[in-house]
């Protein structure tokens, strides 16, 4: 066998995925049963399409909005803060480089349970420091967790300052995969630094950014459910800018214990992040085939 060393070494992976990602298929039947646990998985009635109905319901397009605008937003953002990022350090020198990746990858670090209470100790109502400085300088306090219209741009922010390392550190490793020879030509012919970056690193780098987005694209139906829940706390008062579908179905879960009902929820993401993935590489591959991912 030609590639045996290459499928001895891919095979715990391929296992893994096998196990997890497949094996589980059989459970997409799920959302049309009504579960019992007393009758099991196999034997609990059918139910058609009615736990997909409960989503449909008055709020769906309140929590649907919620969940593509701030995931679009998150995309869009998050791309150019973390290209921009990834250009400026490739711009630095490589000593001065391990620290700041140090200090840009580390929120990635800390989960959304850490970053709400520094949250809450930045906007609490009494006692955040937002408001301790805005009463210094004479200007009234917010009530940061009473009113929705402040939180979109503070969630994005939030989003954007804990996973731009992270991304950062994606597209800084493909700019270092980009041939040196480039830049020297370049820079032989008079190049300045805007036009290296203009003619050489962003369109070597364009494959990478496609990829990413692709695969962000893919879970555009998806809130980080963490983050939408932990951060504001779960207040009813901001469920107009807060509540996404994952937070919607588990207040819904917890409420009714409908296990079908969250189930078609899940069913409901996967398949819509799939057409969006198929939607978005057919636009690629009409504009730039190169570039599309298949």
């Amino acid at each position: 066998m030609r590639y045996r060393q290459l499928f001895i070494l891919s095979l715990p992976g391929v296992l893994l995925l096998f196990v997890f990602s497949y094996m589980p298929l059989y459970g997409i039947l799920l959302p049309f049963k009504d579960y019992k646990i007393d009758l099991g998985f196999w034997d609990s009635p059918w139910v058609g399409f009615d736990n997909f109905k409960y989503l449909f319901s008055q709020d769906a397009w309140r929590i649907t909005r919620n969940t593509v605008l701030y995931n679009v937003a998150f995309i869009v953002v998050l791309l150019i803060v973390a290209v921009a990022f990834a250009l400026m350090l490739n711009e630095m020198r490589r000593s001065s480089v391990k620290f700041y990746q140090t200090v840009l990858f580390l929120p990635y670090f800390l989960s959304f349970t850490v970053v709400s209470y520094i949250f809450l100790a930045m906007f609490d109502m009494e006692h955040g420091l937002v408001n301790t400085i805005l009463e210094w300088f004479g200007k009234d306090a917010v009530l940061w967790y009473n009113d929705a219209k402040y939180w979109p741009p503070l969630l994005v922010l939030t989003y954007v300052w804990k996973n731009a390392g992270y991304y950062t550190i994606i597209y800084f490793t493909g700019l270092l995969g980009i041939n040196e020879e480039y830049y020297e030509a370049a820079r032989v012919d008079g190049a300045s630094r805007w036009q290296l970056i203009k003619s050489i690193s962003l369109p070597l780098l364009k494959p990478l950014i496609i990829l990413m987005v692709l695969m962000q694209v893919g879970k555009i139906f998806v809130g980080n459910f963490d983050m939408f829940y932990q951060i504001p706390r779960d207040s009813s008062l901001l469920y107009a800018t807060t509540d996404v579908i994952d937070t919607y179905v588990y207040r819904s879960l917890k409420s009714l214990g409908d296990i079908g009902m969250a189930s078609a929820a899940g069913v409901y993401q996967s398949i819509v992040g799939l057409v969006l993935v198929l939607i978005v590489n057919g636009l690629i591959r009409k504009f730039d085939s190169e570039n599309s991912v298949f």
